[in-house]
């Protein structure tokens, strides 16, 4: 990635960099002490700004810090990652295409994806690119199977037809990564490039975007790059980078606010930047024109200034007190982003904070709007304060009404033990709980999260990385249930994905270490009822069970001479050992009872 960034970096020097503009505008006056102020008052390290207006950029500057531990100043060069605002150059690269005669929205993506399963035949095969653009599938989020269990883009492609729609094709807007994921996929298969070599040379290099980068974690040392954090109880704390290489046509992009200023003047500009074409005009309106309703009506008591919300292609539709806004956010370990325009008023704004899941982004992007469209001044940093701490008291009162339902003093069905082992979700991966001084854990490739005992066998996933959602307010249930053996052997995974059914993990057996001599010494013809059952060795030193008329069975070793039967849960056989160590009867052990089957002499 370092040596691809410098090539990149060499290749750009004829392009005039971007420079920072100090605040002369007379309408921003005093603007520096209000973003300042909203900082501190969110307890936020930093943020870059940039303002743009017609063809030429207004305003364009740093706050705070990017790196806060060492108290390095951000400025307007210092790299933010901007999250899901990374969507819009996603669907950028397919509106080129369009352009090229490549690619139709209005095409189904099985034309480009041709390996691509889905979970219905409706989305197998009426699904369209378009739809991807603008969140209707009818998928919803299924978030934590990426974020917990990250992989690559072909992975997560294969990984979705384990996914369950929450509505129908085109009937809800329904916000989803893995669409755009798709759109990265489909510009990879169209252009023989990888979707970071697209957005470099398509888009980064014309808008002079000589920094911009994918994985802040790689950046050379001593690189103007923001460190992420996240505050509580009032304390700026560091969070690492969520490395979202799989996911990065959704949101990896990593920019300054001097540079995003030019991919807001191509965009006020109908696509073009100082008189070049960067993005296709009809792309353009397209983009920013209403391709599914988010919502509607007239302004509401919590949203005085939004009139109606749409989306667009990758892009958010509304109207801020009657003014066409383009909007979208971004959030990722660390950081938020909006990025804003004004199509009608040719102004945009974007703002990209240091901080978890911010409100400052929407403080400073309306302050500016506000003194720019010439609104009557609103304390925005003191209104959504207001909101946010409404907010907190109303989910702590649902958490305290939650744990009313909580059986107090009850005990897990078996001991902690027994929940111990590989649980598995095909489209969500694995979770491997462990017991560690009594008490389970659950581990999954990118998050650690202590197992707190609800009641009965029901527990509460409590994340141990710092700044992660699912905390102490988590309403994500785990509840174990057993099979007709007593054994424990599933886990129902109740609110992982809010919108669909529960997602159930099936339990793997372990398999213990058995040598081929002692394997062999099960190997026999055993009689059942006047049926002879055969146990034999394949070559792989796998250990077979043969029932006439029935196939032939994989047997996985359990301990305590037992087998469990791979492709029947619930299954197992289980041998009769004498004191010289030989099998003398073999116990098929299922669901309507236990038959015993004598060795044959």
């Amino acid at each position: 990635m370092t040596k691809q960034l410098f090539l990149y970096l060499a290749l750009s020097l004829v392009l005039s960099p971007v420079v920072a503009q100090k605040n002369t505008d007379p309408r921003l006056k005093g603007l520096d002490a209000e973003i300042n102020k909203a900082l501190a008052d969110w307890h936020a390290a930093g943020c870059g700004v940039a303002v743009v207006e017609k063809n030429k950029v207004i305003f364009a500057s740093g706050f705070g810090y990017r790196d806060y531990e060492a108290k390095i100043p951000a400025t307007a060069n210092t790299l933010f990652q901007i999250g899901s605002s990374t969507k819009a150059f996603t669907t950028a690269l397919l509106g080129q295409l369009e352009a090229e005669g490549k690619l139709d929205f209005d095409e189904k993506v099985s034309a480009y994806l041709p390996d691509l399963v889905l979970f219905n035949d409706e989305l197998n095969t009426q699904l369209t690119v378009r739809d991807l653009t603008c969140h209707r599938s009818g998928l919803p989020r299924h978030d934590l199977a990426w974020y917990l269990n990250p992989s690559t883009r072909d992975s997560f492609a294969y990984r979705m037809r384990y996914f369950e729609p929450s509505a129908g094709l085109r009937e809800r807007w329904q916000y989803n990564n893995y669409g755009f994921m798709l759109q990265g996929l489909i510009a990879e298969r169209l252009s023989g490039k990888s979707w970071e070599d697209n957005v470099r040379e398509r888009l980064f290099q014309p808008l002079g975007m000589k920094t911009a980068m994918f994985a802040p974690w790689s950046a050379p040392k001593g690189a103007d790059v923001a460190k992420g954090y996240f505050e509580k109880n009032g304390a700026i704390r560091p969070m690492e980078y969520y490395r979202i290489e799989g996911m990065g046509p959704a949101g990896s992009i990593c920019a300054n606010a001097s540079e995003m200023s030019n991919w807001l003047l191509a965009w006020i500009n109908g696509g073009k930047l100082e008189g070049k074409e960067v993005l296709p005009a009809s792309y353009v309106g397209q983009a920013t024109s209403a391709q599914m309703t988010m919502g509607g009506g007239a302004p509401s008591p919590e949203n005085t200034n939004i009139y109606f919300s749409s989306y667009g292609m990758g892009w958010m539709l509304s109207s801020y007190y009657g003014h066409y806004r383009v909007e979208h956010g971004g959030n990722i370990n660390g950081f938020s982003t909006t990025v804003c325009y004004f199509p009608s008023d040719s102004i945009g704004v974007v703002v990209m904070v240091n901080q978890n899941g911010s409100q400052v982004p929407s403080v400073i992007r309306n302050l500016i709007v506000d003194r720019l469209l010439k609104l009557p001044y609103k304390d925005w940093n003191a209104y959504l304060s207001e909101r946010a701490a409404k907010q907190k008291t109303a989910a702590e009162g649902v958490e305290k009404q939650e744990d009313l339902a909580r059986k107090k003093g009850t005990h897990t069905s078996h001991p902690l033990s027994d929940f111990a082992g590989t649980y598995h979700h095909p489209g969500y991966g694995k979770l491997v709980l462990s017991l560690r001084n009594d008490s389970l854990f659950a581990r999954t490739p990118y998050v650690n999260f202590y197992l707190q005992h609800y009641h009965y066998d029901i527990f509460k996933p409590i994340s141990m990385l710092e700044g992660l959602d699912l905390e102490e307010d988590s309403p994500i249930r785990l509840q174990f249930t057993t099979d007709l053996k007593g054994d424990v052997t599933q886990l129902h995974a109740i609110g992982l994905e809010p919108s669909v059914d529960e997602i159930l993990f099936v339990k793997k057996a372990t398999a213990v270490a058995v040598g081929k001599n002692e394997l062999e010494k099960y190997c026999a013809e055993y009689e059942l009822a006047g049926m002879v059952c055969k146990i034999y060795l394949r070559p792989d030193n796998t250990l077979m069970v043969f029932v006439p008329g029935q196939p032939d069975y994989e047997t996985i070793p359990v301990g305590n001479h037992e087998f469990n039967l791979k492709a029947i849960d619930g299954y197992s056989v289980r041998f009769e050992m004498d004191a010289a160590g030989a099998a003398t009867a073999v116990n098929f052990i299922q669901p309507n009872g236990t038959f015993k089957a004598v060795r044959k002499k």
